[in-house]
């Protein structure tokens, strides 16, 4: 063999040998990519199972009812809902094409039914929470009932909840708007079940609710949001709108975001509310197979990053407002008022399938900014406040209606999230410190008066009227200071007490003796 000819031998067998290693890399690249061999082998191991086949063939053969087994459409829903389920997942569910609607009208905000949103705890089918002004939250349903009957005597329903998903509970609890239902439910904290008869309405749903409250010359925006859903980032921008015709102006004060009964929505909506109020800095973290984590940052300029703002959350605050909540408090310090949240802590990926069907995957976790997992926990609040909360930020109460201990709370919550709190303790002082130094002052000039052997009808009334004007310019002088900045303003409230008991003992004294 020539020279020549074993130079056109070696060449072309080198090409050969590396069209066929460049081709089968590529062949494994590709089937990698398309086929996961675990799920290949699943799947192929269920649709050709043994078992499922003779179990099958067994119910064709024997089964009484016959024409049952023509539906095979529904057949095959409850075969798939039956594999899901065994998952043993409440938030990996397969929904058939009716249910997958009804899951997509709640996004959207409109439907008919009572008005709650449901989830699991323990196992258990559980009201997250009722929709502001609902027939649900009406007739008496509260966050964290437990549902444990579903009657509907015109569809002819008499179901206990056990067992449940949350789309057949959706199925069940919602019909004809005006038809009723009746829910057994345990409330929280109680042992006994009682019923709850709603009659349903259409139920639209706005995602954001704007009240500018004013009191004492200073306004507050009560910012609440129902649920993170299709409708959220255009009525969060007209909200955003009306909050900036009024944020630069000397009367207002802040913010209040209110997150509670707010069952979440869209993972990226959660970013999108989160980046209204913060600079910079991580939002969420995403955990997912095998530990891999992605962080989610603030994506947007904000036009709220330098409002005073505090967070209001309870039982009812679930998924997307609990990441809110905890990126607010972890990246600005933001103050959470409330109850301790839901606590779900997983991410649901919505796939469209055949025929309308949808399934829902639980494919990670979500991670507060430090990497904390608050799944089944929820987030503690800064500071645990019941219900009666809401009356105060919606200006339904006045300082004078409320207790001493909760006129007080509400001061310092108000002065954490930045608010002047001057006209606030005015109110405080005139309802409590009055009557106590009067007592005080009853209790020390009487038994002086009885002891000198005067008149201590006139030497009282003297007394009080020369005290109570001593007593204002104290006062005005006191609170002039504090806004000053020389002295606390909540301190000063009790400076002018003991400025008067002093007076009044003095005063007391001298008159006795003249």
């Amino acid at each position: 063999m020539t020279p020549k000819k074993l130079r056109r031998l070696i060449i072309t067998a080198t090409i050969l040998i590396f069209v066929f290693w460049a081709g089968w890399q590529v062949g494994r690249f590709v089937s990698q990519k398309t086929v996961s061999p675990k799920a290949s082998s699943f799947s192929q191991k269920l649709a050709t199972s043994p078992l499922l086949l003779e179990t099958l063939s067994s119910l064709e053969r024997s089964f009484l009812e016959k024409e049952k087994l023509q539906n095979e459409e529904e057949l095959i829903y409850g075969a798939i809902e039956g594999t899901v389920a065994a998952l043993g997942d409440p938030y990996t569910v397969f929904l058939p094409p009716k249910d997958n609607q009804g899951f997509k009208e709640d996004l959207a905000g409109s439907f008919s039914g009572v008005g709650i949103q449901l989830g699991y705890k323990d196992s258990q089918l559980v009201v997250i929470a009722p929709l502001e002004g609902s027939p649900a939250l009406k007739s008496g349903i509260r966050a964290g009932d437990v549902i444990i009957h579903i009657k509907d005597e015109k569809k002819g329903i008499d179901q206990s909840a056990l067992g449940l998903s949350s789309a057949e509970a959706v199925e069940l609890i919602r019909g004809p708007k005006g038809t009723p239902v009746t829910l057994t439910v345990i409330h929280q904290d109680e042992e006994n079940p009682v019923e709850v008869t709603i009659v349903r309405e259409e139920i639209t749903v706005p995602s954001v609710e704007l009240t500018i409250a004013e009191k004492d010359g200073k306004k507050i925006a009560h910012l609440k949001l129902t649920q993170f859903g299709d409708r959220l980032e255009e009525e969060w921008s007209q909200a955003i709108a009306k909050i900036l015709a009024v944020k630069d102006t000397p009367e207002f004060a802040g913010v209040v975001l209110d997150l509670r009964n707010n069952p979440g929505g869209y993972l990226d909506g959660a970013v999108y509310i989160a980046s209204e109020f913060l600079s910079q800095g991580v939002v969420v973290q995403q955990e997912g197979e095998g530990g891999r984590r992605q962080s989610f940052t603030v994506n947007r300029r904000g036009q709220l990053t330098d409002v005073p703002l505090v967070v209001l959350i309870n039982q009812g605050s679930a998924s997307a407002s609990e990441i809110v909540a905890g990126a607010l408090r972890e990246n600005k310090g933001i103050l959470l008022l409330g109850e301790t949240s839901f606590g779900k802590g997983t991410i649901q990926e919505s796939q469209e399938l055949t025929g309308g069907a949808g399934l829902h995957i639980t494919v990670a976790r979500w991670l507060l900014p430090s990497g904390e997992c608050i799944d089944k926990v929820g987030l503690k609040p800064d500071i645990e406040v019941k219900e009666d909360l809401q009356d105060f930020f919606k200006n339904q109460r006045t300082p004078q209606e409320m207790s001493r201990k909760e006129l007080r709370q509400q001061i310092q919550i108000l002065k954490d999230a930045g608010v002047d709190t001057n006209n606030f303790e005015v109110d405080y002082h005139v309802k409590y410190s009055f009557p106590v130094s009067g007592l005080i002052f009853a209790l020390i000039g009487v038994p002086l008066g009885i002891q000198m052997k005067r008149s201590t009808k006139a030497t009282g009334l003297i007394i009080s009227i020369i005290l109570v004007f001593l007593y204002y310019v104290i006062y005005s002088l006191c609170r002039a200071m504090g806004r000053g900045g020389m002295i606390d303003p909540f301190v000063s409230s009790w400076i002018p007490n003991v400025i008067f008991l002093a007076l009044g003992i003095v005063l007391v004294v001298r008159v006795e003796k003249a």
